[in-house]
């Protein structure tokens, strides 16, 4: 290439990178959306609401949250990875929309794992296998005993697909029989396992907290690898004799792909600022949310070995929500 050419390419790629460097700058000079792709009320949502006051607050710009729900977060991931990847587009990922759906689905409108920039990991959600008070197992190994002793008779209501993920890998690593039966929602599913109709459920914290509290449940294991401070006095199933178990869902922020480095540090640093807080932590823990954190490079290796460790057990078990 002749050096006029040479010229020409390089006045070319100033010209295109000098709008986004010098909006990196002088960022956010407008008003920033992050993208929730679940209904409003829920955990992630408010949560991330409670990220956008704090964002505001600490940036001088009003963050939004804008809930665009469907297909199990894929509708609101997809617009965040196709929005301008200039900052003023965020989205709250999950272990759903960036880590088990590419597997669940059997067509995706993006690419969790190039599509997006990583600013965060904000929280881990451990879910609780709970049972009806008058199931005699109460732990974990007398669990295993029971499923082991009536084969396909032990039944576990499923309010989510993260529910039968957790079931799913139960079965395979501690090789016990159990038997999933689907349900809508949370409230259907606990109705029945309250009521005796089946012994057993799997559901978030957030869901199984003030059940277990008031006894109408009993707490037999959480899914965190350790126990956690969410659930008092209940061990983790890895903790129980299965060794190695874990099954946690997960918030993380993300931008689009081609998103400045400059906006991606300064989100993530304000961010660490705010995980930090005592506030915060305890707004998290009150929606049954452990305050993670990292950085941008953490969130993204988390992401690839959370794809790589859910894929193989979501394709063996055939697990489908189209």
């Amino acid at each position: 290439m002749n050096p006029a050419h040479c010229a020409r390419r390089t006045l070319l790629i100033a010209a295109t990178l000098m709008p986004l460097l010098a909006a990196a700058q002088t960022y956010p000079n407008r008003s920033v959306r992050i993208i929730v792709p679940y209904p409003a009320g829920q955990g992630t949502d408010v949560a991330a609401r409670h990220f956008a006051e704090k964002l505001s607050k600490a940036l001088g710009q009003t963050f939004y949250v804008e809930n665009k729900a469907g297909a199990g977060g894929n509708i609101g991931a997809d617009a965040g990875a196709k929005a301008a990847p200039d900052g003023y587009t965020l989205t709250m990922g999950t272990n759903a929309t960036h880590a088990q759906n590419p597997f669940l689905y059997t067509a995706m409108p993006f690419d969790a794992a190039v599509d997006f920039e990583p600013i965060i990991l904000t929280g881990m959600l451990p879910m609780v296998i709970a049972a009806s008070p008058s199931f005699l197992a109460s732990t974990v190994g007398e669990l295993i005993a029971a499923a082991k002793s009536r084969p396909g008779k032990v039944d576990v209501a499923l309010p989510s697909t993260s529910a039968r993920i957790v079931l799913e890998l139960l079965r395979e690593r501690a090789q016990t029989p159990l038997f999933g039966v689907p349900y809508k929602g949370s409230a259907a599913a606990m109705t029945d396992v309250i009521g005796g109709q089946l012994p057993l459920t799997i559901d978030t914290v957030t869901a199984m907290r003030s059940q277990v509290e008031a006894g109408r449940l009993k707490a037999i294991a959480i899914t965190s690898l350790h126990g956690s401070e969410l659930m008092p006095g209940v061990k983790s199933v890895a903790e129980q004799g299965v060794s190695g178990f874990e099954m946690t869902a997960w918030n993380a922020l993300y931008a689009p792909r081609g998103t400045p480095q400059a906006v991606i540090e300064t989100l993530n640093a304000e961010m660490v600022k705010i995980l930090a807080q005592p506030e915060t932590r305890q707004r998290l823990l009150q929606l049954g949310i452990e305050p993670a954190g990292g950085s941008p490079e953490r969130l993204r290796g988390f992401a690839e070995n959370e794809r790589a460790k859910w894929g193989p057990l979501i394709k063996a078990a055939g697990i489908k929500v189209d």
